[in-house]
């Protein structure tokens, strides 16, 4: 019978190397905070039972995670070994293996993850670490192995003599291991080091000094295991995570015309035979269905887009479009807007907190605002809901089949009835009823020769 497994996940660190208020394990990459990459390629790697070691702004993490991780504080940040170590009491009868994970691993996978729990299980050694060859080993610890391939120890480079600092075989800072025997090495540590830190790194030597063999698994994709502590690797980082995150796409059937210039968080899902043009950027939790045309220069965020529907040059917010539905170029659909099947949003339209009907034009040059618009509706260039008095926002509602002329202004609250006119250049403060045709506008006059008697007028 397989052991079962606890994953710790060690998330306390502030991370001054960011050079930033916010908590490392924060910072995104990819739309996703670091700590929630780490977590679902722990879960993703079949472990259920997650604890997360937190301290400075550990709130933050809490609400990150939620209830679907136990949480322990680090009070003083005493260093890896001493982090794992606040997490015995939740251990208390637990009997199997524990996954040791650091939360700046933005590249870690379920998949590295599965793998190495997988050969932890079926290898024999009581304890397994994930190592990987790099080319730039600066900063991590090395790792220092007998000749059957066994380690002997973890040596911090900061410990590290000139000759260990040549190595390039690292420790990840992640291991699988014993419950009973982590904790019995936690015990042995001891703050003697430049740092006077208590070093997770040092567990491997305790353990092989009483007599237990501590095997390695090497990363295929040395990648995967490498962490996060500063600007430039976070940037490294979202390079990897994007580029992981288009590939996956197009595999799946998506077509990113240039992958280079279009930016897809890790929470977007894309349907296959949506086609994303350059310079778009799709964030947060959309949903893109099939035969869309994403762009180009498009910016979508947290919205749901159903099939058949083509976004270009324009920006889309925590919104829902229809089957079908044109928007753009150069329009603008803030939050909490539906557009309904086969509508069209045209060029510079800007819509708010609106429900637009399904085959309903707005085609140009357009503001509405706080307005419920029926099925089949044209909205004229040049059309603005007056929807706020300067204290509070009045809603709008057009009925089916209205039409409403080139620049009318409708001062909410107003509603148009069903099939019914607003003549151009209408400032509508009043119902209209079905069918009627309202003009409210002042009669034209002409005065005749004026231009002549202007008392300013000079010859030539």
């Amino acid at each position: 019978m397989v052991s079962p497994t606890v994953g710790i996940i060690l998330a306390a660190g502030h991370g001054t190397r960011m050079r930033s208020d916010l908590l490392k394990v924060m910072h995104e990459v990819a739309g996703v905070p670091i700590v929630r990459h780490v977590f679902n390629a722990v879960h993703g790697a079949g472990v259920d039972r997650i604890i997360t070691v937190i301290g400075h702004q550990g709130d933050r993490v809490q609400a990150e995670l939620a209830d679907q991780s136990k949480y322990v504080e680090q009070r003083e940040i005493l260093g890896t070994g001493h982090a794992v170590m606040q997490a015995e009491s939740l251990l208390r009868g637990f009997r199997g293996d524990v996954l040791v994970v650091l939360g700046d691993g933005a590249l870690l996978t379920a998949g590295v993850l599965s793998d190495f729990v997988a050969s932890h299980k079926s290898g024999g050694a009581p304890a397994t670490l994930l190592t990987a060859d790099v080319q730039d080993p600066t900063g991590l610890g090395r790792v220092i192995a007998s000749e059957d391939g066994y380690i002997d120890e973890i040596v911090e480079e900061r410990d590290a003599t000139e000759e260990q600092r040549g190595i390039r075989h690292i420790f990840s800072g992640i291991m699988c291991i014993d419950k009973e025997l982590l904790f019995r090495g936690l015990k042995g540590l001891a703050p003697d080091n430049a740092q006077g830190e208590y070093y997770l790194t040092e567990v491997p030597g305790i353990l092989v000094g009483g007599g237990h063999r501590v095997a390695a698994y090497r990363a295929e994709d040395p990648t995967a295991v490498l962490a996060v502590n500063d600007r430039v690797e976070l940037a490294r980082a979202e390079g990897v995570v994007r580029d992981r995150i288009r590939e996956d796409l197009m595999l799946a059937g998506v077509t990113i015309v240039d992958p280079a210039s279009t930016f897809i968080d890790a929470g977007v899902v894309i349907e296959a035979d949506t086609t994303i043009m350059p310079f778009s950027v799709v964030r947060g939790s959309t949903r893109i269905e099939a035969n869309c045309t994403i762009g180009p220069q498009a910016h979508i965020v947290d919205s749901r887009i159903e099939k058949g529907c083509r976004v270009q040059y324009s920006v889309v917010e925590e919104s829902h479009l229809g089957p079908e539905v044109l928007v753009g170029p150069y329009s603008h659909l803030r939050p909490n807007t539906r557009v309904g099947a086969a509508a069209k949003i045209g060029n510079y339209a800007e819509i708010k907190n609106s429900h637009i009907g399904p085959g309903t034009k707005v085609s140009h040059h357009s503001y509405l605002g706080d307005a419920d618009i029926g099925p089949g509706v044209n909205i004229g260039a040049g059309t603005v809901v007056v929807n706020y008095d300067g204290q509070e926002k009045h809603r709008t509602v057009i009925d089916k089949g209205a039409f409403i002329g080139c620049n009318t202004n409708l001062v909410a609250p107003v509603k148009i009835g069903a099939r019914a006119y607003t003549a151009a250049g209408s400032t509508i403060t009043d119902e209209v009823p079905d069918n009627a045709l309202a003009i409210a506008r002042a009669r034209q006059t002409n005065k005749e020769g004026w231009a002549l008697r202007k008392p300013d007028d000079k010859d030539d």
